[in-house]
């Protein structure tokens, strides 16, 4: 849903016109050096903007705030890992954005950053007297700053599910609930989550890495995506399914003369989702951000959305990556093969008809 907001806040300033888009884009990098990324960095000269941050309040960010009714001071998201340059523009806006964490078998508040402390990229302190510790696959609790499932116990945590003595066993192991979520504690308590523990990409050699990041980004930073779930269980190369934007993808077309119903804009659609993948790659404008090696080689496109009517989405708005899974089995082994490699193979230009 932020993603929503941005999304469409930003198509508000286009739509006023170029002076318009430098003006807004300004105002939001002045906003956010002076804010920073926490408020323990709040300090040296960055003071010296303040004049600035209240011009720009009074004659831009004021007017995009009365489309949230004028009074929100901030908003805490859960249900997904957020991005920290989405975080980045809600502070630029005025109405910051800090992560929480949480999940309904824990009642379903853990940590949470707020106004009083707060830093992008984490999900905040932990909420008293709730104990957390971070295990390995086998159970072991790690040290601080090492990676692995995040474990809780407290008067939160639930007494078990309802009549499935074999889930609650799984899940919930004298009093500690085992989130099956990714993550690790810094050094100044502050929980960081990486994802979900038991849904890692596994490549051919048995390194894992996290998926939630990439896919968060490349919606994100691609009007052309809409979702995406990236896939790799120990193959030699990362693969992902593509929900495309059909209509910026028609949007785009339309200034190359061309649209969906031939096959000549199906293959020119597909180019450009290839290329939106290849700004995150050497050479693109986000080289570096994530390592080349989880990037998707290849994908597949999907001619329907994760939905919770197909039950590929949650209540919370998260992926069921094993209903995807199951759902796209053909699909997967398909892109693996010669011909599904190939980005303008017959089930993607069947997808975009």
């Amino acid at each position: 849903m932020a993603k929503t907001f941005k999304k469409n806040i930003e198509q508000g300033i286009r739509a006023k016109g170029e002076k318009a888009v430098k003006l807004f884009n300004l105002g939001l990098k002045v906003r956010q050096a002076y804010y920073g990324e926490s408020n323990k960095d709040f300090k040296g000269l960055r003071y010296l903007l303040k004049p600035l941050v209240c011009l720009f309040d009074k004659i831009l960010f004021s007017k995009v705030r009365e489309n949230f009714g004028g009074e929100l001071r901030f908003f805490i998201g859960g249900g997904a890992l957020l991005d920290k340059d989405l975080q980045k523009f809600y502070v630029g806006i005025g109405i910051p954005m800090y992560q929480g964490y949480g999940l309904s078998e824990a009642t379903p508040v853990i940590s949470s950053n707020g106004p009083e402390l707060y830093r992008f990229g984490s999900s905040g302190k932990l909420v008293k007297p709730i104990e957390l510790k971070i295990c390995d696959s086998e159970g072991k609790e790690l040290p601080v700053g090492e990676m692995g499932e995040i474990v809780v116990k407290g008067e939160n945590v639930m007494a078990g599910y309802w009549k499935n003595p074999e889930s609650t066993a799984d899940t919930v192991k004298d009093g500690y609930l085992y989130t099956g979520d990714l993550g690790y504690m810094s050094k100044e308590g502050l929980l960081y989550v990486k994802g979900r523990f038991k849904s890692l990409l596994i490549s051919s050699d048995g390194e894992k890495y996290s998926p939630e990041g990439i896919e968060e980004a490349l919606v994100e930073k691609s009007a052309f995506i809409d979702q995406v779930m990236l896939y790799n269980n120990q193959s030699a190369f990362t693969t992902a399914l593509i929900v495309p934007n059909k209509d910026q993808l028609r949007r785009h077309l339309t200034t190359l003369k061309l649209d969906l119903t031939t096959e000549e804009g199906r293959k020119a659609a597909l180019q450009k989702l290839e290329s939106e993948l290849n700004r995150f790659k050497k050479g693109g404008e986000f080289e570096g951000m994530f390592p080349e090696r989880w990037l998707p080689s290849c994908f597949a496109v999907l001619a329907e959305p994760f939905t919770e009517q197909n039950q590929m989405i949650n209540s919370t708005m998260k992926m069921v990556r094993g209903k995807i899974e199951k759902a796209y089995a053909d699909r997967l082994v398909y892109i693996y093969t010669a011909e599904g490699k190939q980005l303008l193979n017959p089930q993607n230009l069947d997808a975009l008809k």
